[in-house]
């Protein structure tokens, strides 16, 4: 495959600002409690850890239209929250941050999803969920539509799955039928759920564990790699695949029989958390500023890369694809 390089990079990125993405899913607040170990409890041989500090970031779909916001993409985000204190919070960093929360509703039958982290000496020691995983009514559904429809000149839609609820087979539906009207793009990353319910999307992209649960087989060796991948491209009558695998990079699939292997470019590894998200929102960003979807998923690829080199949950930025893209051209 012919690389992209340094100044077609730059171009994509360029024309891509000012453009608006829609992302459609499970938002969530991820919440620090970092700290330091220096005793175990006499109570328990757990470690008792010395807090220091409280830090609170946005998660899920919310770090999809975070690293939107990073790529000067107009972040439109639709989800559920809880009428409580969690859900305030959310709204007030995502309003800091610039993301457009028109779409979030709120829902005092449920608690926003809360993830907490306990950090002690660097190292992860804990997490508490705070979630319900219920089906969203249909009133957040209503909402949803009503809010992405009045959007004037919406380039592309993301739906986030994250198994939470925020994402139903009506709504899945609804949202196909939208697009498919508006002829709108939609990109995909999905959960086991509803896995097959995305059908004719532009581009769908599991990692290699998504896809083995749903084709109940192992994805290893690279014939099965391949097989996997065209079955999926088949059965989800999609346009293309995006199969990511870890460490080993990702494979496209597009409907017209090509397949091309990215291999993965980040020069060491401190943190996979948030890859996915990185790479679908530069996926969308870079179609929305006129990439094909080979030069989409490579950007994707080399974002991706760029946040796996730093610790936590961090959106990308542009300068740091591009420093990537000289570097591995070197």
């Amino acid at each position: 495959m012919k690389e992209l390089n340094y100044n077609r990079a730059l171009e994509i990125l360029n024309n891509c600002k000012g453009k608006t993405i829609v992302i459609i899913g499970d938002v969530m607040l991820d919440r620090y409690f970092w700290g330091s170990v220096s005793r175990i409890s006499p109570e328990s041989p757990v470690p008792i850890v010395d807090l220091e500090e409280e830090t609170f970031h946005l998660g899920g779909a919310a770090n999809v239209a975070n690293n939107l916001i990073n790529l000067g993409i107009h972040s439109f985000l639709c989800g559920v929250i809880g009428d409580d204190n969690s859900g305030k919070k959310f709204n007030e960093i995502a309003r800091q941050i610039g993301i457009d929360i028109s779409g979030i509703y709120i829902d005092s039958s449920r608690p926003t999803t809360v993830k907490t982290r306990i950090i002690g000496n660097n190292q992860h020691i804990a997490r508490l969920d705070r979630e319900l995983r219920t089906p969203c009514n249909d009133k957040y559904i209503d909402h949803v539509i009503s809010s992405i429809t009045n959007i004037q000149s919406l380039a592309a839609v993301i739906m986030q799955d994250y198994n939470k609820g925020a994402i139903t087979p009506e709504l899945i539906h609804a949202v196909i039928e939208f697009c498919s009207q508006k002829n709108l793009p939609i990109f995909v990353d999905p959960k086991f759920d509803h896995f097959f319910k995305y059908q004719g999307v532009y581009l769908f992209k599991p990692n290699r564990k998504e896809a083995e649960q749903a084709l109940n087989r192992n994805l290893k060796t690279y014939d099965e790699i391949i097989e996997g991948g065209l079955t999926l491209l088949a059965r989800l009558n999609c346009e293309n695949l995006l199969l990511t695998l870890g460490k080993d990079g990702m494979v496209l699939f597009q409907s017209n029989g090509s397949i091309s292997n990215l291999p993965t470019r980040a020069r060491h590894i401190a943190d996979v958390s948030g890859a996915g998200d990185t790479a679908i929102a530069t996926l969308a960003a870079a179609y929305t500023g006129g990439a094909n979807i080979l030069e989409a998923s490579s950007l994707a690829n080399y974002a991706a890369g760029t946040v796996c080199e730093k610790p936590g949950i961090v959106a990308v930025k542009i300068e740091d694809i591009l420093e990537s893209i000289l570097y591995n051209s070197r």
